[in-house]
């Protein structure tokens, strides 16, 4: 048994001698991987929002909702006073007028068929004017601004009845 543990022995330092001769074999590099190029970060690009529209097309005034400004503003009989619709309309205009310092509007005054064509003309320019010196304190230039009065010579309803009249007082602004 005495050989066999020696044998034992022997057989375990031979192994331990081999194992610690034996070289070690570094292992092959592996290749790097890369990770996959990405692409360049988009630059965020802010667009300035657009300068409102203020004339569409046919040009017509445009409001800040993207509809066309009513132009046109009715008065009561031998009246030449501005109601608050009209007056809030007349401030939308003005807007208008502000970011369009080029632009000119002339203001018709007009009238229906009765009373002399003097009274008429005269009260046809009493309307213009009133809207004119709306814009003016709005801050609208006098140079923006032209009046014209011509009475009762050109209705919009040729009627001769209550209906073609209450057409026919009015101020009508008339872009330039």
């Amino acid at each position: 048994m005495r050989t066999t543990w020696r044998s034992i022995v022997v057989l375990f330092l031979a192994g331990g001698l081999l194992a610690g001769c034996a070289s070690t074999q570094e292992p092959a590099e592996q290749p790097i991987e890369e990770p996959p190029p990405q692409a360049a970060p988009t630059p965020t690009v802010i667009e300035p929002e657009p300068e409102p529209q203020d004339f569409n097309s046919s040009g017509q005034p445009i409001g800040p909702s993207g509809n066309v400004l009513s132009t046109t503003f009715y008065f009561e009989l031998d009246q030449a006073r501005l109601s608050q619709r009209d007056l809030r309309l007349l401030e939308l205009h003005a807007e208008v007028l502000k970011r369009n310092s080029d632009r000119r509007v002339i203001v018709e005054g007009h009238c229906d068929e009765r009373g002399t064509r003097e009274y008429n003309l005269a009260l046809g320019e009493r309307r213009a004017d009133a809207i004119a010196s709306f814009l003016s304190s709005a801050g609208i230039s006098g140079r923006q601004t032209d009046t014209v009065s011509y009475g009762e010579e050109r209705p919009a309803d040729a009627g001769h009845d209550e209906t073609a009249w209450r057409k026919n007082r009015r101020a009508v602004l008339i872009y330039r």
